[in-house]
């Protein structure tokens, strides 16, 4: 980042706009690019200093620079070091927050100045904000640039100051280092000093064991972002019953992210699609993959996306959201019921402005332009609801159908929601409650046997196998109350996605 705000600076381009909330780490690589030259100055201004030059006293404050338009009056006036204006000389002027005066004509037209009197100089204004708020006038003339994050040799030198003030400090090993840096991915080198001091605190040491501690700022990291949420799973992938293709896919790219995957030539996962019927376990498995991967979930709510209160917003805040999950990453974005967030992105014009469609737009970019190991984890219920540019090849790695529990998976379902409530489920028939329940989701299976519970508690006894098996037959399931719907999902992933299924998939696999 810093080499190019430096080509950018000796190409004299005169607006410089930086996106960033570090205001002294952005300050100190600026200042290095202007020390780099014989006459390199950098000057800075608030609107509580005015313009000071860059590692001088408040008392050095140019008189009557407090408002913007007397200190942008003031760079206009500068002469540059060297009046033969060589090309080593620069001089930059950073301004802060002044996103606040961006609807003033006055500040517009004074900056629209400045430009114009820049030219075959080397000046350069840079306007430092964590918000991005331009005013159309200068849209022609600025160069937007999102200051990065700090990465992991900056962090490893924010580690290193950290362990050496903890002494007498325990021995770390290079793993242990790794994965402390690895942790703190995505903060801020203010956020990664504060976690790395709260680590050492609350255990009075700083090691690999104490990556919890680091991964608790990126939760609040999360919480503050408002449309992002970070979901913790404690159940594993053995709780999800039967699916033993989809399982043993999810089981092969559990090392996708690692250095090793890259230097073996594997490109990094983007993504799958799950549909199905409901209740079959569909974010059950998103959320559980989490566990096996070891990585963050992050559960993008479309609903807090959307927000009439300004045009714009709604775009503004998927940016946001998708620039965190970015800057914490490897994580795994979860999208659930897919169908519903985007139905009506291709045709939203006359509903609510073309929102939507604009929306739907760009994520379809992010998700095809991506370069940040982001895995994205969709679920669906009904397929014709999809718009078609989500089904295409290379938009995710696979397509996965999951389809009603078989004979054998509605056992594995019985024996994992059993083995929850009880110690010993010998005494249940499982294959008898597999029979009774055909047709039946595991979710539809797991409310029959809580209704038996219900029912043997209210008599003051324990539940038994006839318990469970008249509750089951009390229950429509979903596959004849909406038969039509079902039929036509599993016709159409007949042929169009990867069964989840290990029975169905080697079936298909002998049949090809």
């Amino acid at each position: 980042m810093q080499e190019e705000i430096s080509i950018l600076i000796q190409a004299q381009y005169p607006l410089i706009y930086l996106v960033t909330s570090e205001e002294e780490r952005c300050e100190q690589a600026i200042s290095a690019i202007a020390k780099a030259k014989p006459q390199g100055r950098v000057f800075v201004w608030t609107v509580t200093q005015g313009m000071v030059e860059y590692g001088q006293t408040r008392a050095n404050t140019q008189q009557s620079t407090i408002s913007p338009q007397a200190a942008i009056e003031w760079v206009i006036r500068q002469r540059e070091p060297n009046e033969k204006r060589e090309s080593q000389d620069v001089s930059i002027y950073i301004f802060k927050d002044l996103h606040p005066f961006k609807d003033d004509a006055t500040v517009t037209r004074l900056l629209r100045d400045a430009i114009a009197s820049f030219k075959g100089t080397h000046k350069t204004i840079i306007l430092m904000s964590p918000l991005q708020q331009i005013p159309i006038e200068l849209e022609k003339e600025v160069v937007v640039l999102d200051f990065a994050l700090p990465n992991m040799a900056e962090l490893g030198q924010v580690l290193t100051a950290q362990l050496d003030q903890a002494k007498p400090q325990r021995s770390i090993t290079t793993e242990g280092r790794e994965k402390l840096l690895k942790a703190a991915l995505g903060l801020t080198k203010d956020e990664a000093e504060k976690v790395y001091r709260k680590a050492q605190v609350c255990k009075g040491r700083l090691t690999e064991d104490e990556v919890d501690i680091v991964l608790s700022e990126k939760k609040q990291l999360i919480r503050r972002n408002g449309i992002l949420e970070f979901i913790e799973e404690d159940e594993t992938l053995d709780a999800v019953g039967g699916l033993e293709e989809l399982k043993r896919w999810l089981k092969q790219r559990s090392n996708a992210f690692t250095e090793r995957a890259r230097q073996y030539g594997l490109p990094q996962p983007k993504g799958m699609l799950i549909l199905g019927v409901p209740g079959c376990g569909k974010s059950l498995i998103a959320k559980t993959t989490s566990r096996l991967w070891g990585l963050p979930l992050l559960r993008l709510d479309m609903g807090r996306v959307y927000d009439g209160s300004m045009v714009g917003r709604s775009e503004a805040n998927l940016r946001n959201a998708l620039k965190t999950a970015e800057s914490i990453s490897p994580a795994i974005l979860f999208i659930d019921e897919l169908d519903k967030a985007f139905a009506g992105g291709t045709g939203s014009a006359d509903s609510d402005g073309g929102t939507s469609s604009r929306i739907f737009g760009s994520f379809l970019t992010w998700m095809q332009e991506k370069t940040s190991p982001v895995f994205v984890m969709a679920t669906a219920n009904r397929i014709e609801r999809l718009p078609g540019e989500f089904l295409r090849k290379g938009r995710f790695d696979e397509i996965f159908f999951v389809d009603l529990p078989t004979n054998e998976e509605r056992q594995d379902i019985f024996k994992i929601h059993l083995s929850k409530r009880r110690m010993d489920i010998s005494r249940f028939d499982l294959e008898q409650l597999s029979k009774v329940s055909d047709g039946f989701s595991g979710a539809e299976i797991e409310q029959g046997l809580i209704a038996a519970m219900y029912e043997a508690f209210a008599q003051d006894r324990e539940f038994t196998q006839l318990d469970i098996i008249a509750a089951i037959k009390s229950t429509l399931p979903l596959s004849k109350t909406m038969t039509e719907q079902v039929s036509a999902l599993r016709d159409w992933a007949r042929q169009r996605a990867r069964p989840a299924a290990s029975s169905v998939a080697e079936y298909q696999r002998m049949e090809f």
